[in-house]
């Protein structure tokens, strides 16, 4: 193998690298709908807070 065909090998490999991941990227996008619905938590932080006992050590 040649310089010139090492150099060409390298550098469409360096192009492929870079350019295949943000190819990928852009398909799955248009193929993942898009949900704007904002999360909802399945837990109140107030509600969550009654249930636990509270466990106090007392110096005797």
């Amino acid at each position: 193998m040649n310089l010139i065909d090492g150099i060409l090998l390298t550098l469409v490999n360096a192009i492929v690298c870079i350019a295949l991941p943000k190819l990928l990227s852009v398909i799955q996008s248009q193929k993942k709908p898009q949900n704007n619905l904002p999360k909802q938590s399945a837990i109140n932080s107030q509600d969550s807070s009654s249930n636990i006992p509270n466990y106090v050590d007392v110096a005797s």
